[in-house]
């Protein structure tokens, strides 16, 4: 299994006191499999992609990626696995202001030590970015940047791709169009892919669908 957790808890500290999100969460991905996160907006979702990232740990549980336990390791091996073997799109684009649209899809690759520039280039043409390569984020509009996030993330063929609405900026035709490559690179590579949507048309298309209602797994 590329992913599992275990029992997972999470809760935050609010106005009214302590907020419970996550309530014993147990699943897992494997390489090669597709699974969407479904539920309602405040129903822990991204709170999920955040501590299987390890941008937070669990109160209690555990959580394992390629069998590392993200709560047991420190910052800097947390921040390796994300660079190595975790891929992220978040509904933040997180784009690098000072680079253009070239460098920021070449990023994520390089610093993992798989810059491949055929590769980079295939990516842009099939997300329709081969005529922005010399743009900067802030010359693009906020669908052009979802691309550019998404292309990133693919570019250095990670293992497992955690994605929160990646396609949730784009137009239909262009959105279907990126879950192929997504999905492509599953088949392909043998990649796990954890996908939050709201879209039941777009969970169809992945090998299961697992719904969070009330900080548990429905």
């Amino acid at each position: 299994m590329l992913l599992q957790l275990h029992d997972v808890e999470k809760a935050y500290d609010s106005g009214a006191g302590r907020v419970s999100v996550l309530r014993g969460v147990s699943m897992a991905v494997a390489a090669g499999e597709t699974v969407a996160l479904t539920g309602e907006s405040g129903s822990g979702k991204s709170t999920v992609l955040h501590l299987c990232a390890g941008l937070d740990l669990p109160d209690s549980g555990r959580i394992e990626v390629e069998g590392q336990d993200i709560a047991a390791a420190d910052d800097r091996a947390r921040a390796a696995l994300r660079r190595d073997a975790v891929g992220l799109v978040f509904q933040q684009f997180n784009l690098i202001p000072s680079l253009d649209v070239a460098a920021n899809l070449a990023f994520q690759a390089r610093l993992a030590g798989r810059q491949d520039a055929p590769w980079v280039a295939d990516l842009a043409r099939r997300l329709g970015l081969a005529d922005l390569m010399d743009r900067y984020p802030e010359q693009l509009s906020g669908g052009q940047q979802q691309r550019v996030a998404i292309g990133r993330t693919l570019a250095a063929r990670p293992r497992l791709i955690l994605a929160d609405e990646p396609t949730g900026n784009l137009d239909e035709e262009t959105g279907d169009a990126v879950l192929d490559l997504m999905l492509g690179l599953v088949a392909e590579a043998g990649v796990g892919l954890l996908l939050v949507t709201h879209s039941p048309r777009l969970a169809a298309r992945l090998d299961r669908r697992l719904l969070l209602k009330g900080g548990r797994l429905a």
